[in-house]
């Protein structure tokens, strides 16, 4: 990976491969937070300069969406989280890509047991995390 520099606010990591995440917000934050101190939580990645996009039409073009975290749960499942404050006709098109995606990679086989979820608030954090860890 090449050096970037950000004048973001940063998070120390523990149980990322990253020593550090760079919040695009205060809530990017809490979540790090979370992920640190859930035992659920193996691992987990700030999805900045990885690489992880998933490709979704919008206003007759392709774009691409980058879900804010790809976390590692305890149960072996990777949980592409997305932080998301408000909704809108362009973020459901994001997330029905995303879900499209989910599904077609669990069912090819081979890259582990995936899942997805959005957060429309900080609160929902914990709950998304416990629910996807159960399943």
């Amino acid at each position: 990976m090449r050096t970037w520099y950000t004048t973001r606010p940063t998070f120390p990591a523990i149980k990322s491969h990253i020593s550090y995440v760079v919040g695009d917000s205060a809530w990017e934050g809490h979540t790090a937070n979370i992920c640190e101190r859930r035992d659920e939580v193996l691992a987990y990645a700030k999805n900045d300069h990885l690489g992880f996009q998933i490709q979704y039409l919008w206003g007759g073009s392709r774009r691409r969406f980058l879900p804010d975290f790809l976390i590692r749960l305890c149960n072996g499942k990777i949980l592409a989280l997305e932080i998301k404050g408000e909704d809108s006709p362009q973020n459901r098109a994001k997330r029905d890509a995303l879900a499209e995606w989910v599904a077609a990679v669990n069912q090819s086989g081979g890259f582990g047991q995936w899942c997805w979820d959005v957060a429309f608030a900080p609160h929902d954090i914990d709950d998304i995390i416990t629910r996807h860890a159960a399943a």
